[in-house]
């Protein structure tokens, strides 16, 4: 693996990695896609690029490539540390669990009772959340925010966002019990076919321990999925979960395997 090359070699090397202003993607989300998978890659093992550094390979200015560093931070693949730079995360494990699972049906075939609080639900535009899904920059989006309970214990924050053009019908959909997977399927045929999902440890906004009934210092889980249909990308959603309530179990033979969500019975006498 080599190391990342040094700021320099002049006005040959400037912008070497081809972008393409005046298009709907941004400039600073183009950088972002680029250096995730650089990282996907493993290029970055022996250092990661300074500002100028990445200026001098994509040809952007300083603001451009913070704001695509700031992304990387946010996601928990770089860390920075004023005058010194950023840094690569020295460990970030990745276990697959196995085929998509729906947190609603999961919760359900435990014996658990769950509902949904609906937060906010409507027609929006996101830049950056329109960049992940591979779509126009002013694309229409699905946004739905909920609270999550069971049993009556609150114990996620769930925010899903999907093309509106696709999932329209979901803005008439009741959602306090019923999943999103389900009533997009009953409604438009649609269903999520492939995807990923990654958790890690996070901590929770205020607004975010208010709805969960947490208290300041008590961890998450950060939960981010990303699916597609059979025709492309279809949703994009982030969770927030009480880390006193989760857990992934997994059973597998080999070459197959089944994941499950868990709530903590003990949650319950807690509150």
């Amino acid at each position: 693996m080599s190391r990342p090359k040094k700021a320099g070699g002049g006005a040959a090397r400037r912008g070497a990695r081809r972008l393409q202003p005046g298009t709907a993607q941004p400039l600073w989300s183009q950088v972002l896609a680029d250096v995730r998978r650089r990282l996907d890659a493993g290029e970055f093992g022996e250092g990661f690029p300074t500002d100028r550094d990445l200026m001098a390979d994509y040809g952007v200015s300083r603001h451009t490539v913070r704001e695509a560093v700031r992304h990387l931070q946010s996601e928990g693949l770089l860390t920075r540390h004023k005058g010194r730079g950023s840094f690569v995360q020295p460990l970030a494990l990745e276990q697959r669990i196995g085929p998509l699972y729906s947190l609603f049906r999961s919760i359900e075939d435990q014996g658990h009772i769950q509902r949904s609080e609906v937060l906010l639900l409507e027609s929006t535009q996101d830049v950056e959340i329109a960049t992940r899904l591979g779509l126009t920059r002013g694309a229409k989006l699905f946004h739905l925010r909920r609270l999550r309970r069971a049993d009556g214990v609150p114990f996620a924050v769930d925010e899903i966002w999907m093309p509106a053009a696709l999932a329209a019908p979901l803005f008439k959909v009741d959602f306090e019990h019923t999943g999103v997977y389900g009533e997009l399927e009953r409604l438009t045929d649609v269903r999520p076919v492939r995807g990923w999902e990654r958790i890690r440890p996070g901590n929770p906004t205020t607004d975010e321990r208010r709805l969960l009934g947490t208290q300041a210092g008590e961890p998450v889980f950060v939960v981010t999925r990303y699916t597609e249909s059979a025709s492309g990308p279809l949703e994009w959603r982030s969770t927030v979960i009480r880390g006193d309530s989760y857990t992934f179990t997994t059973t597998w033979t080999t070459g197959s395997a089944t994941s499950q969500f868990g709530i903590d019975p003990r949650v319950a006498t807690r509150q």
